[in-house]
C-alpha cells in the first residue's frame, strides 16, 4: 500500500475500532461487563475505571457482580453506577455489588437498534470525512511533481478503502442489530 494512503487507512481503522468499542457498551439483554467501561469511580480523588477498583464478573446471563478490593469503595461504586446512564439500580450485600439486567422489551430493543444505526451512520460520516481530507491532500500534491494519473490512482485507492470500511461498518451494524433483536 502506498505510504500516502496508509495514514488514511489507519484513521479509518480507528473510526471503525471506536464504533466497535462503542457497540460493546450497548447492552443487549445479556450482562456484558463492557457496559461499565465508560463509568469512572472517585478513587481517592481521581476518576478511575470500575475494573481497576474491583473484580467484575458475570455469574449468570443477566447479572454483573462487582467485588471491590476495598470495602470502603462500595458506596463510591454504587454512586458512580447510579449517576451513569446505565439505568440499573445496583444492590449490595456489604461485600459485593450486583447489577441485575431486566429482559429488554420489544420497544426498548427497537430503540437500541435505532441507536446502533445512528452510531453506524456517525462512523460512516467519519470515514467519509477522512476520504475527503485525503482527496484534498492529493489535490495539493497535483501542484507538485506528482502526475495527474498518480493522483487519480491515489483517489481510486482511497475510494476502495472507504468502500471497504463502509461495508465493514454495515456488517458490524447488522450483527449488533441482530444481537439486540434476538430474544
Amino acid at each position: 500500500m502506498d505510504t500516502r494512503l496508509q495514514q488514511y487507512d489507519e484513521k479509518m481503522k480507528k473510526a471503525y475500532d471506536y464504533l466497535e468499542s462503542d457497540y460493546a457498551t450497548i447492552r443487549a439483554g445479556r450482562a456484558n461487563p463492557h457496559v461499565l467501561d465508560k463509568i469512572k469511580v472517585n478513587y481517592y480523588g481521581s476518576p478511575t475505571p470500575i475494573q481497576q477498583v474491583g473484580n467484575v464478573t458475570v455469574p449468570e446471563a443477566r447479572i454483573i457482580q462487582i467485588s471491590p478490593w476495598e470495602k470502603s469503595m462500595i458506596k463510591e461504586i454504587e454512586k458512580a453506577i447510579l449517576t451513569s446512564d446505565l439505568g440499573i439500580n445496583p444492590s449490595n450485600d456489604g461485600n459485593v455489588i450486583r447489577l441485575v439486567f431486566p429482559e429488554l422489551t420489544e420497544e426498548r430493543r427497537k430503540d437500541l437498534v435505532k441507536e446502533v444505526k445512528k452510531k453506524a451512520e456517525e462512523g460512516k460520516v467519519a470515514v467519509r470525512n477522512i476520504r475527503r481530507d485525503g482527496n484534498d491532500a492529493f489535490k495539493k500534491l497535483a501542484k507538485t511533481e506528482v502526475s495527474e494519473d498518480e493522483i487519480k490512482q491515489l483517489e481510486e485507492q482511497l475510494q476502495k478503502l472507504t468502500d471497504k470500511y463502509i461495508k465493514d461498518i454495515d456488517a458490524l451494524m447488522d450483527s449488533k442489530s441482530k444481537e439486540i433483536m434476538t430474544v
